[in-house]
């Protein structure tokens, strides 16, 4: 067996490469060196990937967000939250994090949350006087509430990777989500008691108002029901209600008059430029477990890890340090991609259901991406507000109690993730 690939990947990742060449890297480092097979078959590896229909769903979902952008659709959604949470103490920080909630059901990326979040809310924030280490800890962290509320898209990296039904791992996503949502707005509210942060609102909006607010957003908060309700009556896969969600999009931009014909240019470039770069993590990282799987790496470790504990309880503490620590180093879809294919077989076979596993595993892995030292959600925030790390971190500490507390719940009460999908799925 041959570890120099494993010892290329991280030397790469180690000193600045991109994670995905940094994996094809080290893929094809193995079929140069090892001679077991013809380099051909690396460039095989890479492309088969992309023929898998249910990764049609990624850049489907994707459009769905940058269409809502140019739709109006996510301004009226603030406007919602705001109106519902605007006169509470810290009343914008509220509508910063109830606003991830409802925006994950239509990016599905906590990148593409955290970038938009930092160049709408936090100048806002900040012109409020707010500090804008508080107001970027607050977009950073709560914006790993948009990768389990569906159709998130790491819960379809996980589904394709580890065969597990992305039905299921849809419906499982949305109980969690509201939970950590309210934790989020509780440690929110705690802060803002501490730092006497002012309501965005001076009186509560009126319920009319409100009423309004909410016919604004109804028809984008539309979009994650019609696809649980679609997936689940049948009526469509959940590769099929990417599409589905693109055209109801874009039908709403039309009727509210916002969604124009010079847009088009604009959308398909930001959807092509954000799927290159999960596909080609995707291609590289399936040449890469083809190495893995020739040489037996999986079953190795499965058996390693295994050979430690088969109880579940212990298999599920370890199984959250490694994935923390490999997230602290390497992206989380990347993450997702490499370690999917080796941990279910081990969590299987001690009896844990994967898709508890795939909410766990999907928290866990974004969460380390607001933690030192290479966390990709704090730095995509800082870079654009322009508050350094070491203030970032401080401001965090509240937030990072109650997110690793959440994955500690999620962890060992897997009712709050099963509870929906055995139900809906009986």
């Amino acid at each position: 067996m041959t570890l120099a690939p494993v010892f290329i990947l991280l030397a790469g990742i180690g000193i600045g490469i991109p994670v995905a060449l940094a994996i094809g890297i080290a893929a094809l480092s193995f079929f140069l060196i090892s001679g077991a097979m013809p380099p051909e078959i690396f460039v095989q590896r890479i492309v088969a990937v992309t023929h898998s229909f249910p990764l049609l769903a990624v850049p489907l979902f994707v459009m769905t967000g940058v269409v809502m952008n140019y739709a109006g659709i996510t301004s009226r959604m603030m406007s919602f939250a705001e109106a519902m949470t605007g006169h509470w103490k810290g009343g914008l920080a509220q509508v910063n994090v109830l606003l991830s909630t409802l925006l994950g059901g239509v990016s599905g990326s906590a990148n593409a949350d955290a970038a938009m979040q930092s160049k709408v809310m936090v100048p806002e924030m900040t012109r409020r006087g707010y500090d804008p280490a508080f107001s970027t800890a607050v977009t950073a962290s709560s914006s790993i509430i948009s990768v389990i509320i569906p159709p998130g898209i790491g819960l379809i990296l996980y589904g394709f990777m580890g065969d597990v039904s992305i039905g299921r791992l849809f419906l499982a996503g949305i109980v969690p989500g509201i939970v950590i949502c309210a934790a989020m707005m509780g440690a929110v509210a705690v802060q803002s008691r501490r730092l006497n942060l002012q309501p965005a609102l001076d009186n509560p909006m009126p319920w009319a108002d409100r009423g309004r607010a909410f016919v604004g957003a109804s028809l984008a908060l539309m979009v994650p029901i019609g696809i649980v309700l679609g997936i689940r009556l049948g009526f469509f896969t959940p590769t099929e209600a990417g599409a589905m969600a693109v055209m109801f999009a874009a039908i709403v931009g039309i009727i509210y008059g916002e969604l124009k014909f010079k847009h088009i240019q604009p959308i398909l470039e930001q959807t092509m430029q954000a799927t290159a770069v999960i596909l080609f993590v995707i291609c590289s990282a399936n040449a890469f477990g083809f190495y893995m799987t020739w040489e037996r790496i999986p079953t190795m470790l499965a058996e390693a890890m295994l050979a430690l504990t088969e109880n579940p309880l212990l298999l599920l503490i370890l199984i959250n340090l490694l994935l923390i620590i490999a997230g602290m180093f390497i992206e989380g879809s990347a993450a997702l991609i490499l370690l999917t294919p080796i941990l279910v077989p081990v969590i299987t076979t001690v009896g844990i259901d994967p898709v508890h596993f795939g909410i766990v595993m999907v928290f866990n892995l974004t969460v380390a991406g607001v933690t030192p030292p290479l966390g990709t959600l704090m730095f995509t925030t800082c870079s654009i507000t322009g508050v350094s790390i070491a203030k970032f971190i401080k401001a965090s500490v509240p937030f990072y109690i109650v997110l690793f507390g959440m994955l500690l719940i999620l962890t060992y009460v897997p009712q709050l993730s099963l509870w929906l999908p055995n139900l809906q799925f009986k």
